[in-house]
């Protein structure tokens, strides 16, 4: 008798088109998050998707294991069209243990997806967690989708043919969790493959585990029967060129080697290591082959001074920080106003004050660059909006200290530093140029002679022939230079200097508004404020609200049209990463009344919550 064996197929998930969408990836310090994160990223620029990032880590190198100060996540939101902000609230929790779940639960959107790794959720870690029951068991998760999947032990098993420790192996439990996430999501694992090759080139054994794990996990979505949808985000509609993903200190050290390349003078970087600042020393250390020259010096005070001495023998002076370190450069910092050189500061602010919270976003040193030195001390200041705004606006911090002599503080902020968004690479003259003039007629030279237009001194060359000068921090005479305690002298000296920062306003751009150029509210920003404001304006407008937005990138001197601008709307909101700097100097300046938005809490705004505050605003 013949029998027939029917062979059931497993049912093929459907694919659902979406939109956007916003994934966290949660873990313990050591769990490799920000490593997952960044992986999915650039897998994610690679396939053509906008895209926008929030890194969040805590301070300690190694936090305790287990516990809630030790979570760190990476936040990733991708897009088939035009995105600003890393997303509002995750659609989608990746938690390793306990402790990341209850961290980022509370953030997750109602009916959100939770992929648990259920061998961290054990009694020691739910103690640690300081959970009283197991939420995976006690209906805690009852509102979400949740995925229950033993990801430690699933790794171990892919890879208990490779020769390595257990420790190492259950180590690659980020990799198998970044293979499952690309499957659920549409994304290729062949770039992720390669930088595996790159990152354990001389540890092969190391290549075949991360490698082993990240398919695997990529094969357990194909195989598991848990998942009845597959995701698929097309990609969008953006310019055309040539683009990479960039973090916002990468854009940073790119613009400086740019700056240094169109100025066609040597570029000198000097800098004590400080979080989030250090990345770009990092970054900058790696382009010896343009002429780049990296110091790291003993403290912060030598690195300011090392830049002062660089920019006065004709290299392009570049020192970089954080806010506490801002405060202990403030001295020297004067130190180039009074000698008038072209000295670019990088202060890439985190929360304060004193060590405060190093690895968290702020804007609180707004003050400080204005106003934070002793006497009447005038210097350019300018704040890129985007991590590839970051580029751009370092370019201009040097085009603006060579052009005029003057000292130019550079203010970024945790978030853009470590934030990421894809950058379209710019053709060589689509960037500015940098047209440095040196003295090198000996006839008539004097150290403090103006140029009639910017009122900068000349810049002269150690080694010149007839040059010879002295500068330093005693008050200068008028012209010659010369060491002066004239009373009328020092006024006129405070004055020019103060003068020439004031006629940079004559070499920037013009504010633009965003939305019609007068109406019943505008809002203002500066810095990383950007993309939360104007997605959340737009968002407005689009409803019919009278809302408009202008964002500053100038903020010593403005724009010569802000007080027009201003002076066309009835109220002004000003929401800003601390306690209401700019409003201050807006409603000092141009005398016109502000309402003051401050978030000081590490973390950058929401959109929702600035739509929240506008409506607010309207209805009062």
């Amino acid at each position: 008798m013949e029998t027939t064996t029917v062979v059931e197929e497993k049912p093929q998930p459907r694919i659902q088109e979406l939109e956007t969408v916003t994934i966290r990836f949660s873990g313990d310090s050591g769990d490799g998050m920000q490593l997952t994160g960044t992986q999915f990223t650039n897998t994610t620029a690679l396939a053509g998707n906008d895209l926008a990032t929030l890194p969040d880590f805590p301070a300690e190198i190694r936090a305790p294991a287990g516990s809630l100060p030790g979570v760190s996540s990476f936040q990733v939101c991708f897009s088939s069209h035009d995105i600003r902000t890393p997303g509002d609230q995750p659609d989608v929790l990746v938690a390793m243990n306990p402790a990341a779940l209850k961290v980022n639960l509370p953030e997750l959107v109602d009916g959100g997806v939770i992929i648990i790794n259920t061998d961290g959720f054990n009694e020691v870690n739910l103690k640690k967690a300081k959970y009283d029951s197991n939420p995976l068991e006690d209906g805690t998760l009852a509102r979400y989708r949740v995925y229950k999947i033993p990801i430690t032990s699933l790794t171990l098993k892919a890879l208990k043919d490779v020769n390595i420790s257990h420790k190492q192996a259950e180590r690659c439990k980020n990799f198998f969790a970044l293979g499952l996430m690309y499957w659920l999501y549409d994304r290729p694992i062949d770039a992720t493959l390669k930088w595996i090759e790159r990152r354990f080139a001389d540890q092969p054994e190391l290549i075949q585990a991360n490698q082993t794990a990240l398919r695997a996990g990529y094969a357990y979505g194909e195989a598991t029967e848990m998942f009845t949808t597959h995701y698929r985000v097309r990609r969008a509609a953006i310019e055309p060129g040539v683009y990479r993903n960039v973090t916002g200190n990468e854009a940073t050290a790119l613009g400086f080697v740019a700056a240094s390349q169109l100025a066609g003078r040597p570029l000198f970087y000097a800098s004590y290591p400080i979080t989030p600042a250090s990345d770009i020393l990092h970054a900058l250390a790696r382009y010896k082959n343009f002429g780049v020259k990296t110091f790291q010096a003993e403290d912060e005070i030598a690195a300011m001074c090392a830049a002062i001495g660089a920019a006065f023998a004709g290299n392009l002076g570049l020192t970089g920080t954080s806010g506490p370190g801002l405060a202990l450069k403030s001295e020297a910092i004067n130190l180039a106003v009074m000698a008038e050189l072209p000295v670019v500061v990088v202060d890439v602010q985190r929360a304060g004050p004193s060590t405060g919270m190093p690895t968290k976003t702020e804007q609180a040193d707004l003050l400080q660059a204005l106003f934070g030195r002793n006497s009447d001390s005038p210097v350019a200041v300018v704040a890129p909006a985007t991590p590839a705004d970051c580029f751009i606006m370092a370019i201009e911090a040097f085009r603006l200290a060579t052009k005029y002599m003057v000292p130019v503080i550079y203010l970024s902020d945790g978030y853009l530093g470590n934030g990421s968004e894809p950058w379209r690479i710019p053709s060589l003259d689509e960037l500015p140029r940098i047209e440095l003039q040196f003295r090198t007629d000996p006839e008539g030279f004097y150290p403090y002679l103006r140029d009639e237009r910017t009122l900068a001194r000349p810049w002269a060359l150690p080694g010149t022939p007839g040059l010879e000068h002295r500068i330093g921090g005693l008050e200068k005479e008028h012209i010659t230079g010369n060491v002066s305690y004239d009373p009328d002298n020092h006024m006129l000296m405070t004055q020019l200097r103060a003068e020439k920062v004031a006629r940079i306003a004559e070499d920037i751009p013009d504010v633009e508004v965003f939305g019609a150029p007068q109406g019943e509210l505008l809002v203002v920003g500066w810095g990383s404020t950007y993309g939360a404001i104007t997605s959340a304006v737009e968002h407005l407008q689009a409803r019919g609200v009278s809302v408009s937005s202008v964002h500053l990138r100038y903020l010593n001197p403005f724009p010569r049209n802000l007080g027009a601008v201003l002076s066309r709307f009835e109220k002004i909101l000003v929401p800003e990463l601390n306690y209401g700097q700019l409003a201050l100097v807006l409603r000092a300046r141009y005398l016109v009344e502000t309402i003051s938005f401050p978030k000081v809490k590490g973390k950058p705004f929401k959109i929702a919550e600035i739509v929240e505050k506008i409506e607010e605003v309207l209805e009062r």
